[in-house]
């Protein structure tokens, strides 16, 4: 790799973020997955066509599905492949991380949610979190200390003025 061709933020290596789970989850544990994709749905990521806030992470015989994840085909895909934009991808992760998320999840009240697809030395990975569902309260309280954080700092910033 030549010297200046390396990118320097990390924003630009993000495909699709979900940032309705965090807002209705509090994300306990994160993993990083591999995805298992098909070279039409590469070329699809690589132009950013990726949607994640629908999707779920099921976790069936001891290995971790993909659902929901949309991933819509280029004009330009090859016209012998039938290419299904909401199908169920494989999620490559280790089997010690499989088993603390089966573990996890056969708990009452924890789910898996998929939190960012991002690009990691020209792999797609999925960010998943364990995460638990959040109450109203809760949702008004992060909304509240939110509020609170933005006030603090303008009053910092006027005080230093």
């Amino acid at each position: 790799m030549a010297k200046g061709t390396k990118k320097g933020k990390l924003g630009e290596n993000v495909i699709a973020v979900n940032r309705k789970a965090r807002h209705d989850f509090t994300i306990e544990e994160t993993f990083e997955a591999g995805v298992a994709l098909e070279g039409w749905e590469v070329k699809a990521l690589r132009a950013g066509r990726a949607q994640i806030q629908e999707a779920y992470v099921l976790i069936h015989h001891g290995e971790a599905f993909l659902l929901g994840g949309l991933i819509t085909p280029l004009p330009t895909a090859s016209t012998h492949v039938v290419a299904d934009p909401q199908r169920t991808r494989k999620l490559l992760l280790h089997k010690d991380e499989l088993k603390k998320l089966i573990g996890a999840t056969e708990q009452k009240g924890y789910t898996v949610v998929p939190l960012q697809l991002h690009w990691k030395r020209g792999k797609a990975k999925l960010d998943i979190g364990l995460a638990k569902g959040k109450k109203k309260h809760d949702k008004r309280a992060d909304i509240k200390e939110r509020d609170w954080e933005r006030e603090r700092a303008r009053l910092l910033k006027e005080k230093n003025r």
